[in-house]
């Protein structure tokens, strides 16, 4: 039986628009270096916020991808 061997790293993503994008964000700027992205584990949402506005969306995320071994 082959077992699968798989890493996980964490991310914080962001965006000035939403807490979907900057999730986005973090995947598509994992997928530039890391291959077989299989899956990703929301952590933690945090804004920042100037005035009484959202200024930045951040998201912490932890993203799984397969290792060849």
């Amino acid at each position: 039986m082959e077992i699968e061997v798989a890493k996980v790293i964490e991310l914080i993503g962001q965006s000035e628009s939403s807490w979907d994008d900057a999730i986005k964000s973090a995947v598509r700027r994992a997928a530039k270096t890391v291959d077989n992205i299989t899956g990703l584990e929301v952590l933690n949402l945090t804004a920042s916020v100037n005035n009484g506005e959202v200024m930045e969306y951040k998201a912490n995320v932890k993203l799984a991808f397969g290792v060849n071994n």
